[in-house]
């Protein structure tokens, strides 16, 4: 997959699939299916780390877990989050940021809002670096808007989200993610731009989905999102084998002989 097969994928009217990778052995497993895009995001501070936000996130962080899933899934269309701050220093820094992720396996950076990052967008892009947008949610923002809340329900919010989206369409952005807004300002969005929508929390009206991987497996137990569904009780299937596995050990039924060396 490249960034002109997104685009073609949008005009046929076929439905976007991604999901978050972080490490080489989930990777491995998502490189076998047709999921088109992996995103290594910054939830890899908060899924596979433990910190409450993905403000943790660092560039250190994400070039190990880029590495990990490019080894894990060669072919597969790698986005990697632009972690906090990290794009918001000297145009310098930044592309350094960017060079650093690419050459550690990623095929596009993503970051989110466009507002004081215009010029670096466009500066990447003209560096041969596709860029994917992220607007509504936008989670490095945490602070400023007050939490975890869905964006864009006012007539004032949705024209700002509007606007920002034409912009990084022209820009020169491949595609925009869509993070918990209302579906009818999502598929208002899709219909409008040209380069493909990925919805999360969004509606069924843009171009692609995606969520974390961690979440529709259902592997973390307490985390309950309205827009998250569990395809798998992962949870449950880890513990119950995990008991399985000591009770086996203490019955003295494993290893048995086709186990064992002799």
């Amino acid at each position: 997959m490249n960034v002109f097969d997104f685009r073609k994928m949008k005009k046929a009217r076929e439905k976007i699939t991604m999901l978050t990778c972080y490490d080489y052995w989930s990777a491995q497993i998502l490189s076998e299916t047709q999921i088109e895009m992996l995103l290594v995001g910054d939830s890899s501070a908060m899924v596979m780390h433990g910190f409450e936000s993905t403000l943790n996130a660092d560039l250190i962080m994400l070039q190990y877990h880029v590495a990990a899933v490019k080894r894990g899934a060669p072919k597969k269309f790698i986005v990697t989050d632009l972690p906090f701050l990290s794009y918001r220093k000297s145009i310098s820094e930044n592309m350094g940021a960017v060079e650093i992720l690419m050459k550690a396996g990623a095929n596009a950076v993503k970051l989110e809002g466009i507002q004081g990052n215009e010029s670096l967008v466009e500066h990447i892009v003209k560096s041969g670096v596709p860029v994917m947008g992220h607007l509504g949610l936008t989670p490095q923002f945490v602070h400023q808007l007050g939490g975890y809340k869905v964006q864009g329900r006012s007539l004032d919010e949705a024209k700002l989200i509007e606007k920002d989206a034409l912009l990084l369409q022209d820009l020169g952005a491949f595609s925009l993610v869509l993070e918990c807004v209302p579906e009818k300002l999502a598929t208002h969005l899709s219909a409008l731009l040209e380069i493909p929508t990925i919805g999360i929390g969004a509606g069924s009206g843009t171009d692609g989905q995606v969520l974390v991987l961690h979440d529709m497996l259902g592997l973390q137990k307490n985390v309950q999102m309205q827009f998250v569904r569990r395809f798998l009780d992962g949870h449950q299937l880890i513990a119950e084998a995990v008991q399985k596995y000591i009770v086996e050990v203490k019955e003295k039924t494993f290893p048995s002989a086709l186990e064992t060396f002799y």
